[in-house]
């Protein structure tokens, strides 16, 4: 019955996951790029001031709630790189290198570049469609653009109500699969495996510290990534960064293999390029998804909990969400790995039998050891607890929001007290196929997402233009307001 359920899974897979949807949510990024004339490359320095640069000045007022029921800007791109920094980052960009080739480092970029833009979208109009629930926290999320931005287009009421309650099912399956038990799996694996702690311990302390936080709402969630996030960030990157520094004189060796792998330039030419060439374009795009969530619409809810006002501020937010996440963390987990020696840049031949994290963990002890003890292990080990909790973490709000749009928001408990009940279950268990079964539901959520966002494509537009053109021309033109203060005529 078993190997039933995993070849059924397998076909779904190929499905949800095949060439067809990778080519549709890249395409979307493509879309979306060139209808906002290139936004992420030409207002660069825009977003930069709005994002990163505004967190150090006191006056952007972006470190402050400012209201009871919402976070802040910083607190809600935490929560979201909470949830999307996990195992893949680390696990997934080996896997990546080893089946796609260096190549697939490339095509990992370029899904980031456009998939910036998916993201700028969502989150647009995450903002523009939110409100308030009768606890007056915000509540947004491709559910509610589905629902009141295409349902409101003529004859499209009973489309957009279904994809929108599809959406908030699938992703109310994936925050059990891919943002609970398959993280907590991991976690526990790595825990057991270099510190020889018992799963079922790892499984219940876990639970408990979970539980402290996601009982405590977005507000208490917030409070923890703000604090949490920032700091497991510039660790891995700093250690990252050593990692490739103490190898610095194979950079030009490792960038030459991302290009030339890309394009299979190295491959031995006919059929062996273009299968080449189709592995590292698959895992690159792959891994891209995966990691930075573009297109899934998963991110949309945390960032429509914001107290910004302006929904092209948060859309940017979004953006530097993706950068973060792709360009920074999976690229230097890549540098590393290929810089390492445990792989031939010339012919793409993986020299280490070892596989996914314990693949980077060798990479990292090269530098990283005393005498004959690898704190690499030690070190991956770490580093994927602290991302996977994180994600554990940032998927309970995206579950919960999801919860609340089918089942009310007075019935959240409900699933609260589920999730952190599955994070026992999660550590235990053998999840082998449960990671993708995860998969394809994550996967199953893009689907009505991205009808949503390229249907209301042309009011992403508007927004962005209405913006751009107070801030840098006419500041005297009308600011754009919610879908629904527009209805009250506000």
């Amino acid at each position: 019955m078993a190997e039933i359920i995993e070849i059924l899974n397998d076909r779904i897979n190929e499905i949800v996951w095949g060439t067809p949807m990778l080519l549709l949510i890249f395409g979307t990024g493509v879309f979306l790029t060139v209808r906002t004339g290139f936004f992420q490359v030409r207002r660069a320095s825009l977003m930069a001031q709005e994002t990163i640069c505004a967190i150090f000045r006191k006056e952007s007022g972006v470190r402050e709630a400012g209201e009871k029921k919402s976070i802040s800007q910083f607190q809600s791109l935490c929560t979201a790189l909470a949830a999307s920094i996990g195992v893949g980052n680390i696990a997934g960009v080996a896997a990546a290198i080893t089946t796609g080739g260096p190549g697939a480092v490339f095509w990992m970029w370029i899904s980031a570049l456009f998939g910036m833009m998916t993201s700028y979208a969502e989150n647009v109009l995450g903002i523009y469609y939110r409100r308030r629930n009768r606890h007056g926290e915000w509540s947004g999320g491709a559910m509610y653009y589905l629902r009141d931005g295409l349902g409101a287009r003529p004859g499209c009421k009973y489309l957009g109500e279904k994809l929108a309650g599809l959406f908030a099912f699938f992703c109310i399956l994936a925050s059990f699969g891919i943002g609970n038990m398959s993280q907590m799996n991991t976690i526990a694996d790595n825990m057991e495996l270099v510190f020889d702690i018992p799963r079922k311990t790892t499984g219940v302390i876990l639970m408990f510290l979970a539980g402290l936080v996601i009982v405590g709402g977005i507000r208490r969630i917030a409070g923890v990534t703000e604090k949490f996030v920032p700091f497991m960030l510039v660790c891995y990157v700093v250690l990252a960064s050593l990692v490739f520094l103490s190898n610095i004189e194979q950079a030009g060796a490792v960038f030459g293999a991302i290009i030339h792998f890309a394009f299979g330039i190295r491959a031995v030419g006919g059929a062996a390029t273009g299968i080449a060439v189709k592995n590292a374009v698959t895992w690159g795009f792959k891994r891209g998804i995966f990691s930075n969530e573009a297109g899934l619409g998963s991110s949309v809810m945390v960032h429509a909990a914001s107290n910004v006002k302006e929904p092209v501020i948060q859309g940017m937010w979004g953006i530097f969400q993706v950068f973060a996440d792709t360009i920074l963390v999976c690229s230097l987990t890549a540098f590393a790995i290929l810089s390492a020696g445990v792989m031939d840049l010339q012919t793409g031949i993986l020299l280490s039998s070892n596989r996914g994290s314990a693949l980077a963990a060798e990479a990292f002890g090269r530098l990283y050891h005393v005498g004959n003890v690898n704190l690499g292990s030690v070190f991956i080990a770490l580093a994927i607890l602290f991302f996977a909790f994180s994600t554990v973490i940032g998927w309970s709000y995206y579950g919960t929001k999801a919860w609340e749009y089918l089942f009310g928001v007075g019935t959240t408990y409900i699933y609260k007290i589920l999730f952190v009940g599955m994070i026992v279950v999660g550590a235990t268990m053998n999840l082998n196929l449960a990671w993708e079964i995860s998969d394809t539901f994550n996967g199953l959520m893009a689907i009505p997402n991205l009808i949503g966002v390229l249907v209301l494509s042309k009011t992403v537009v508007k927004i962005t233009k209405n913006y751009i053109n107070r801030r840098f021309h006419d500041s005297r033109e009308r600011p754009m307001i919610s879908a629904f203060e527009e209805t009250a005529g506000n």
